[in-house]
């Protein structure tokens, strides 16, 4: 499977925590799905230095690119706009 990390910080408008709270449930469900299929390896929430949520990180694997725009296509963070500045990588976890 082709690996990614994935990077993605929040906006910074006054709205952008509550945007995130709201979606927050339907992109864990999401990422439970993923965990399911074997497609989510690790992630979490990016911190800022007050310890509130201002963005994640994930790492995903797929057997495509085709099936990572799928799930980008779809992630309830992007369709939300809870996240305003996304990079995605090609990742390879360490086998340690």
């Amino acid at each position: 499977m082709l690996q990614y990390l994935i990077t993605a910080l929040d906006g910074n408008d006054t709205s952008a925590l509550d945007r995130r709270l709201s979606v927050r449930p339907d992109h864990f469900k999401k990422a439970r799905e993923l965990k399911a299929s074997g497609n989510f390896v690790t992630g979490g929430a990016i911190l800022d230095d007050d310890g509130k949520m201002k963005g994640s990180m994930m790492v995903l694997q797929f057997n495509s690119e085709q099936e990572l725009k799928e799930w980008m296509d779809n992630e309830p963070y992007i369709l939300g706009k809870v996240w305003q500045q996304i990079e995605v990588r090609p990742f390879k976890v360490a086998d340690v």
